[in-house]
């Protein structure tokens, strides 16, 4: 009963204000050590009490917190604001920040979807490939999911040959000759022209870029890059491209005097 009197009337416990807002005493605890709400008033037995009023800035914490916004975003920030465009303002901040998260996420889910489709392809269980298909994704390389095809020696060579960057760089000029192969294409244009020979010969170059001139890495390559029977959009993109290089690489060979294919099997 004393310890009833000793607490003023209107005022409450760490444990009374924890339960009327639903927190934990330790939520409380922390917000008074952190100095984000102290409570207003402490009893001649030295127990922390707490007033509606606290209450109020309680609750108003809390409902922050919901919406992302960090502790000490709230302390040092928000709670000092004090005209509605200012909060507006914070608010269209926690916006972006919220929305650059659900990005990022939606980008993750992606690729966790895809990971999970070309793990059930693959024969065995191998976390290297596992991180060479997400490093991948994550540069949004369409061709990802030929790492699959790949054994281990040529996936070694790839890391060893091509950082972040390099890696980037080397997919855009590929993309961008794969997309111009593809115009040729459409144009029904010959592959003995200067115009498509002069494509195939960029071809070739990044071939030996990406083998680094070791032609013994040519029948992966080619077992890779055979495709009999699309079943996807990449698949059947790629074939239309092979189908309009092989006799323009043919031809281009024959006019280097040397066919680095001959003997390939």
């Amino acid at each position: 009963m004393a310890n009833h009197r000793a607490i003023p009337l209107g005022f409450m416990t760490v444990g009374e204000a924890a339960k009327k807002i639903g927190v934990t005493v330790r939520t409380l605890q922390y917000y008074d050590k952190e100095g984000l709400l102290s409570p207003s008033a402490e009893s001649e037995g030295g127990r922390r009490l707490y007033t509606d009023k606290d209450l109020v800035m309680l609750h108003q914490i809390i409902s922050l917190k919901s919406l992302g916004f960090s502790l000490d975003d709230i302390k040092h920030r928000l709670i000092a604001l004090e005209t509605p465009i200012d909060v507006a303002t914070a608010l269209t901040e926690q916006a972006d920040s919220i929305r650059a998260k659900i990005e990022q996420l939606t980008a993750s889910l992606t690729a966790i979807e895809q990971l999970r489709e070309e793990v059930l392809q693959m024969q065995a269980v191998n976390f290297k490939k596992y991180a060479d298909i997400i490093v991948n994704l994550q540069m949004k390389n369409d061709s990802y999911y030929l790492i699959k095809r790949f054994d281990d020696a040529t996936l070694d060579h790839i890391r060893n040959r091509f950082d972040k960057e390099s890696g980037l760089n080397f997919i855009d000029r590929f993309n961008r000759l794969s997309n111009e192969i593809i115009e040729l294409q459409k144009a029904s244009v010959p592959p003995e022209s200067e115009k498509c020979q002069q494509v195939v010969s960029e071809y070739w170059g990044l071939i030996t870029e990406f083998t680094n001139g070791d032609m013994s890495m040519l029948p992966k390559l080619m077992e890779v890059g055979n495709i009999d029977t699309a079943t996807n959009a990449w698949e059947e993109r790629q074939k239309i491209i092979n189908d309009y290089l092989e006799p323009a690489l043919q031809i281009y060979f024959s006019r280097l005097g040397e066919n680095p294919f001959e003997g390939v099997e």
